[in-house]
């Protein structure tokens, strides 16, 4: 299924079918063992960066600007909380009244929103307002826990879901349930939207979901399969690519442009067997993704392409390639569970 809150296109592309021997397939999964053994991990510092796409190209700028705004907050992390809160949907709002982009209750707004813009108004609906309200926030938030033990960023966090006095009163990240798991989301949610400074860390999960997959070549594409039985056992793209996590005990979303946030982004040269990779007809917004498919080496994926295809190679290097995504449990768990409403 390709994108979320949106109608998703037919991926149309050429293909090598099926005919590729099943030894080919073995030797890429037992690559996969190989290279998740012998890489080191990539761990970086420095400045942070956006990975391509991954924030809309309408938001980059306002995103990476406000972003340095203080300390305690960075780009990628103000980017997880945007899309962790509305998926960068500006006509986003909640049951509970929540407005915008930046998911500002009227009553909060009224007190720290911005006119981002300089165009004379403080509009809770528009990002160009909204974003830098969120980070201005945020840095309020920082500046009335500074002198709170632990991380700043964290307990910046911990303020603006628990409040302020919480994180002091407890010396930190307070002890509650929601408020750690919060935390934790954000945190790890921004390894998606950072641009990597270094290699990343191979999968290892990597090789168990290229096994199902390649178990199902030559099944027949299903529109929204998910491979029940009632099904026929068929799928379509991001079917595929969940079912093949599952079981190895990832649980993906269902839509292929929630999928890319589910962890860090490596390069092309940089792939690996069981990298999830996308497509899109929009290379500047990863909210635009239509299709995704299991990376297998050697330039080649397992895709479920479009109705009336068949589950098979094809390959990646086409003009629609946005990227791709080396999945991690910990990112898989940080993601929403469903989209705002509208």
């Amino acid at each position: 299924m390709g994108e979320s809150w949106g109608v998703r296109k037919v991926w149309l592309v050429s293909g090598i079918g099926i005919g590729l021997c099943l030894s080919f397939v073995g030797l890429l999964v037992v690559g996969t063992y190989m290279a998740a053994g012998s890489m080191a991990s990539g761990i970086g510092g420095g400045a942070v960066g956006l990975a391509k796409g991954a924030v809309p190209a309408a938001y980059q700028a306002l995103v990476q600007k406000w972003g340095n705004l203080c300390r305690a907050i960075n780009p990628a992390l103000l980017a997880a909380q945007l899309y962790q809160e509305s998926g960068f949907n500006p006509e986003a709002k909640s049951p509970a009244d929540a407005r915008g982009i930046a998911q500002f209750i009227p009553g909060t707004w009224a007190a720290h929103g911005l006119d981002g813009d300089g165009d004379g108004d403080r509009d809770i609906w528009d990002p160009a307002d909204a974003i830098p309200s969120a980070a201005s926030y945020d840095c309020k938030l920082a500046s009335y826990v500074k002198d709170a033990p632990g991380d700043p960023t964290e307990n910046m966090l911990a303020a603006y879901n628990a409040g302020a006095y919480a994180v002091i009163k407890y010396g930190g990240v307070p002890p509650y349930r929601e408020t750690q798991n919060y935390v934790k989301t954000i945190t790890t949610l921004q390894k998606s939207f950072a641009r990597p400074v270094g290699r990343v860390s191979p999968s290892r999960q990597a090789a168990g979901a290229i096994y199902f997959a390649q178990k199902k070549l030559g099944t027949p594409y299903l529109w929204g399969g998910d491979g029940t039985a009632a099904e026929g056992g068929r799928f379509d793209c991001s079917g595929l690519t969940k079912a093949a996590y599952e079981t190895v005990g990832i649980k993906l979303p269902r839509v292929a442009n929630d999928q890319y946030n589910a962890g860090p982004h490596p390069s092309r040269d940089e792939l690996l067997p069981g990298d999830l990779v996308f497509f899109s007809d929009d290379l500047t917004n990863s909210r635009a993704i239509r299709h995704v498919g299991i990376y297998v080496g050697g330039g080649y994926m397992i895709d479920a392409p479009r109705p009336g295809a068949v589950i098979r190679f094809d390959p990646v290097d086409t003009p629609d390639y946005f990227g791709a995504t080396r999945v991690t449990e910990e990112g898989a768990k940080a993601l929403p569970t469903q989209a705002p409403e509208v």
